[in-house]
């Protein structure tokens, strides 16, 4: 694995941009720790502010993460290979990141690991884009499931001259009875509704909503 030693970003499919990164190297016998510039900047610091040690690496984990990873160092400190830890870094501001390191334990002719490199991505800003994404899809598909809903209470008031309480309630206790989903019965109301030719089997599905039975000839079933 290649050592860097000046400010760098790591382009990754995650997320849009670049994504902060930087790489540590640890010689195992003397114990050095090396860090890139980005790895300073991504803890919180400039170089030069600190002196980059095993202790000081681990001392920045989240105290949930922190057992985890340094067992995890110091298992490649004994056998080498590669690995991939996904956790919580805290920084000097205080300020939690989280991160995806990975790397290798770096072996000599005789199997020896004689250090170890590593590269640390920051998914912060990538993990809040696709959990904010997330949120607003939930938002919108809760609204558009109002939309239908308040569409087929609008079809029942007007087929059936009743309330609004009422043409709701009866949408509830159709779809209770016939154990499917408000919004799926919804649905199949207005889709129907929409048909230029679906007034007689609107009509159909109308009356067994009112009558809490199935529609006849399956005329409220999905298309």
């Amino acid at each position: 694995m290649p050592r860097l030693s000046s400010p760098f970003t790591y382009s990754s499919a995650l997320g849009d941009g670049d994504l902060p990164a930087g790489t540590f190297h640890l010689d195992v016998a003397t114990r050095q720790l090396e860090w890139s510039d980005g790895l300073y900047q991504l803890h919180g610091y400039e170089r030069g502010e600190v002196v980059p040690t095993v202790e000081l690496l681990l001392s920045h984990k989240h105290p949930d993460d922190r057992a985890r990873a340094g067992e995890i160092l110091a298992e490649v400190i004994r056998t080498g290979g590669r690995y991939c830890i996904y956790h919580r870094l805290i920084d000097a501001r205080n300020r939690v990141h989280r991160v995806l390191t990975s790397g290798e334990g770096i072996t000599d002719s005789e199997g020896n690991v004689t250090a170890v490199d590593g590269l640390m991505l920051d998914l912060t800003a990538t993990l809040r884009r696709e959990t904010e994404q997330t949120a607003h899809d939930a938002v919108e598909g809760a609204t558009a499931t109002r939309s239908v809903i308040d569409q087929a209470r609008g079809i029942l008031m007007g087929r059936l001259l009743i309330s609004s309480d009422a043409a709701f309630q009866l949408l509830v206790d159709y779809s209770s009875h016939r154990n499917r989903k408000i919004c799926v019965v919804a649905a199949d109301l207005v889709r129907l509704f929409d048909k230029p030719d679906g007034t007689e089997r609107l009509e159909s599905a109308v009356r067994a909503i009112r009558e809490g039975a199935a529609p006849k000839g399956n005329s409220a079933r999905r298309q």
